[in-house]
């Protein structure tokens, strides 16, 4: 049986403007769409990540209902 593919690599080009274009098939493997937010994580010396706005807020506010001990009151 094969294993699903969970690793890849695709290339694609900046332009003049500073743009990237994403390509379809990592669009469609991530459920990218037209109109999603994205955000760019960056650390010099590792590069750019790049995940869905909505994504990255469901994993923060995951993080800190652990910080405060799974309470959702506000202090």
């Amino acid at each position: 049986m094969d294993k699903e593919q969970d690793k890849f690599i695709w290339t694609t080009k900046l332009s003049g403007k500073g743009q990237i274009v994403i390509p379809k098939q990592a669009r469609e493997v991530f459920g990218l769409k037209d109109g999603d937010t994205l955000i760019l994580l960056g650390d010099k010396s590792k590069g750019i990540a790049i995940a869905k706005y909505d994504d990255y807020l469901k994993f923060a506010e995951e993080i800190f209902k652990l910080k405060d001990g799974g309470n959702d009151q506000n202090d």
